[in-house]
């Protein structure tokens, strides 16, 4: 059977999301409940692939379907492309799967060439229109089709503007718009080296293979990279028959929300133009007016959108995103989609959608990003600090941020990448830009709206973002805008406020974020559902106190070596690791004993009887030694001087003991349980400090039982030889203290061989912890900070990985290590406890792994904690409806 490449907007079997691309299925489902669609087809995401496959050529089978579609919707309206009397015209838009707002390419009136120009100016009897329409055509499908850089033509439309010195484009007429259409095909003929074309079906397969082509320009590869949207889904086209908002006053273009994408409020939200088309309002080129202005403008309108925006939200039972244009008093809806929305917003939504009785908990908690939950844990500004605020756009995305003041993309990505904070200011943003939008700290335009492209990419990667500030001056060349009498120059700080639109010269200091009772609520919801633990990796009372704050369940790693790194314990940590003989380590670690002992104290005390895995020491010995590079400088400098005979000794002698220290690959050097195996004193001392800590504690009448964990474990003897010094000091303290103390002795599962070789090592463990950071280290091979620095990011631009390992867990490698260690561990002993704390524990799709293989806690960082929580919760719900799926149905 001949594969189906095309379907009509009302063709039954036309809803499949994967085939019609989202904007096609929600136009096909559109139409099928009655609402005023114009009429159309799309060419689906198989013809897409079909195109890449045959070397960026439509297959005949798929041209000869597109044919066969435009006779069908020629017939439907009663018009034909390329009619001069009657002709019909249409947008090529692109759709994929997944929402990708901007980041693909768009042609309006296709079909317009010089005959068809006059039939439209007499069918409407608006030459001015007629005219406005093709010049808006010649210059999206030059850029679009036939890569003319759109300055050209928008540098020709500054001059007539300035020239009669007009405001903006609808007070030019149809006579200048005929010049303007002139001096647009000879910027087409020099830069495209050929004249534009005047047949419109020309017109319709380069626009498709245009819109096909990007697919895979750059900035739609860095928004999928961005969003972990599969690069071989492609995208589908759509093909629709025109509708005009700019035919006068009685006509226009907007879109609307269905509730505030920034704040959540269930209020109509959104922004129109009156005699305006398509692009213009996420353009930017032009302010447009907020969407309850629209009320007074075109009442009768106002209440049908209402109605249709209702209609929409209860069928797709979410927040929509949609577009429509006004044609002579008649509304049109071109586009529904559910909205991008702020962190703030999603959860707001969710939960009012379940007291609405629209969606259920369950349903609520899938539909909350948790990646989006950090933008809600970030700073805010500090209210009551002096501020010199410089002027206020509109709010377009909320949350503050501070920065260097620059003009162009490219070096705002160059500045990020060498560890600067820039903010990015421009007159608009278009799709381009996006990796300038993704390398700041925030946004700022002069023009467009809260729907324009800075807005919508900002609000869905959560960074802050003012638009619409039209009272500062930008003058690129120069690199400064100007506000008021303040001139802002390139390099200045300034400072914004996203949820204000205000915008303030200098660094200001922020504030904790308070969370609202909405998402408190939405996590309670997730703490119900999820069966899989949450805990945080803490070193510190601090960091305890705000994962409890957090909602943790306990702590999965304390790694003792971080409190090692006080600079008053600094010289006493040295001392120990640069003594020559047992006596001197003794000395060393007697000091440190108390140290210890306080530390755990307090951190027992704040997590009140919660689980707290403690991490023996595991530091490569470089971190604490002197700088090797610094002492040769030193030797050579007292050396040359001659003076100081005794200092000059004392540094000869500290360079010899730490060249003998010096490892060829401290990674995989004296750290973890090898110290501890060739020093035993210093874990003896660590292991006296947890059970004094503990005795301690226990006298206040606090519950303590600690998860002590021997790190870098590769064999079942160094467990074993490690756990039996843990039992003997542990033994030694319950005498002297004449108290009993509960405690558990497991491993940090890092190396291949410890996961491979798991049903030992449980014999000597009472729990696993796998520390996937370093698991990931040893089974690629990769030392991360070399990987990350040099050659991981083209792996993963170019495909050669899809995701940073080190990010995402590599499930197919070190998951598959992971899921033997839970399995043979759990041969040996069935109620083996399991988590992983590498970083991998606060993120999603690693979370939803670790469920499916059974783990039972995750451990990360505070902040990630209530994004763990909900990952958690969405991994429970996930596993059981990929069950219920699974299950035989029963007649």
């Amino acid at each position: 059977m001949d594969k189906k490449f095309v379907f009509m907007f009302d063709q039954t079997g036309s809803s499949k999301k994967e085939l019609l691309g989202g904007k096609g299925a929600n136009l096909a489902e559109m139409t099928r409940i009655g609402l005023p669609v114009p009429y159309g087809f799309t060419i689906t995401t198989t013809a897409c692939n079909s195109y890449y496959d045959a070397g960026q050529v439509i297959p005949p089978e798929a041209e000869f379907q597109v044919l066969e579609a435009l006779e069908a919707l020629e017939t439907k309206t009663g018009k034909q492309l390329g009619n001069p009397s009657n002709p019909l015209l249409v947008s090529v838009r692109s759709g994929a799967v997944h929402s990708m707002p901007g980041m693909m390419d768009t042609v309006l009136n296709l079909g317009m060439n010089d005959e068809t120009v006059k039939g439209m100016a007499e069918l409407t009897n608006n030459p001015r229109f007629a005219y406005d329409s093709y010049r808006r055509f010649i210059q999206m499908f030059s850029d679009v089709v036939l890569e003319v850089d759109n300055y050209h033509f928008e540098k020709r439309l500054d001059h007539i503007r300035e020239d009669k010195g007009y405001h903006s484009d609808t007070e030019i007429t149809a006579d200048e718009w005929k010049q303007v259409i002139k001096e647009f095909k000879e910027i087409v003929l020099n830069q495209a080296k050929r004249s534009f074309p005047e047949d419109p079906k020309e017109q319709l397969f380069l626009t498709i293979n245009a819109v096909f082509d990007s697919w895979n320009n750059q900035r739609a590869v860095l928004y999928r990279r961005l969003h972990q949207i599969p690069g071989h889904l492609g995208t589908a086209v759509n093909i629709q028959s025109m509708v005009f908002g700019n035919m006068g006053d009685d006509s226009g273009t907007g879109v609307a929300f269905t509730r505030n994408p920034s704040t959540g409020e269930s209020k109509l939200y959104g922004e129109y133009l009156i005699n305006a088309q398509g692009e213009d309002v996420v353009a930017g080129i032009r302010t447009p007016q907020p969407i309850a202005a629209l009320q007074k403008d075109m009442p009768d309108v106002y209440q049908q959108l209402v109605d249709t925006c209702q209609l929409l939200e209860n069928h797709y039972q979410d927040m929509q995103d949609i577009e429509f244009t006004v044609e002579s008093g008649k509304l049109y809806i071109l586009q529904t989609r559910n909205g991008k929305r702020t962190a703030q917003a999603a959860i707001r939504i969710a939960v009012e959608l379940v007291r609405e009785n629209i969606i259920n908990k369950r349903e609520a908690l899938l539909r909350v990003d948790p990646d989006q939950l950090n933008q809600l844990l970030h700073h805010r500004i500090d209210p009551s600090h002096k501020k010199k605020k410089l002027t206020t756009g509109l709010p377009a995305s909320p949350g503050a941020a501070t920065g260097k003041v620059v003009f162009d993309a490219d070096e705002a990505e160059e500045l990020s990448k060498s560890g600067k904070k820039v903010i990015l200011v421009r007159p608009e943003t278009t799709p381009d830009d996006i990796h300038g939008i993704v390398s700041s700290q925030a946004t700022v335009t002069s023009r467009g709206g809260m729907t324009s492209h800075a807005a919508v990419v900002a609000r869905g990667m959560g960074k802050a973002c003012i638009c619409g500030c039209d009272s500062i001056k930008i003058d690129l060349e120069a690199k400064q805008f100007k506000s008021g009498s303040t001139t802002v120059s390139h390099g200045d700080i300034i400072t914004i406020d996203g949820s204000t639109g205000e915008i303030f010269l200098g660094e200001i200091p922020m504030i904790e974020p308070q969370l609202s009772e909405e998402f408190k609520l939405l996590l309670s919801w997730a703490d119900e559902e999820t069966k899989m633990g949450v805990r945080a990796n803490a070193d510190n009372p601090a960091d305890a106190a705000k994962a409890l704050e957090f909602g943790a369940g306990g702590i999965g790693l304390c790694r003792t070596e971080h409190m090692f790194m006080d600079p008053s314990r600094i010289p006493t940590v040295q001392r120990m690791i640069l003594s020559e003989t047992r006596e001197e380590r003794k000395d060393a670690l007697d000091q440190l004993l108390p140290m210890q002992q306080q530390d755990f104290e307090q951190i027992f005390e704040t997590m009140q009887g919660l689980p707290i895995t403690v991490r023996l020491l595991d530091p490569p010995l470089h971190e604490f030694l002197p700088d090797k590079e610094e002492l040769l400088v030193d030797v050579t400098k007292l050396q040359m001087t001659n003076s100081n005979a005794n200092e000059l000794q004392e540094k000869q002698n500290l360079l010899r003991k730490v060249r003998l220290l010096e490892e060829s690959n401290p990674m995989l050097g004296h750290r973890g349980c090898r110290l501890g195996m060739i020093h035993p004193e210093i874990y003896e001392m660590q292991a006296k400090a947890i059970f004094y800590a503990m005795s301690n504690v226990m006298k206040k009448g606090i519950k303590v039982k600690p998860e002590i964990m021997i790190p870098l474990v590769s064999h079942v003897h160094e467990l074993k030889e490690m756990r039996q010094l843990v039992i003997n000091t542990g033994n030694q303290i319950q005498e002297e203290k004449g108290q009993v103390f509960d405690y558990l002795i497991g491993t940090m599962v890092e190396t291949p061989r410890a996961a491979l070789t798991a049903d030992q090592i449980a014999q000597e463990a009472d729990f696993f912890s796998f520390g996937t950071n370093d698991l990931t280290q040893t089974t690629f091979g990769f030392s991360r900070d070399d990987a990350e620095g040099k050659f991981l990011q083209h792996y993963v631009e170019n495909d050669v990985l899809l995701q940073n390992p080190f990010v995402s867990l590599d499930q197919e490698g070190v998951g598959k290590l992971v899921e033997t260690g839970v399995k043979l561990g759990r041969e040996t002993k069935p109620a083996l406890k399991t988590g992983i704390c590498g970083e991998h524990g606060g993120e999603k799709e690693s979370i939803q792994f670790c469920y499916d293989a059974g783990i039972d806690y995750v451990s990360c960082s505070p902040f990630r904690v209530p994004a763990a929580r909900l990952a958690a919760a969405q991994a429970t719900i996930r596993h059981e409806q990929k069950n219920l799926l699974k299950e035989p149905q029963h007649n």
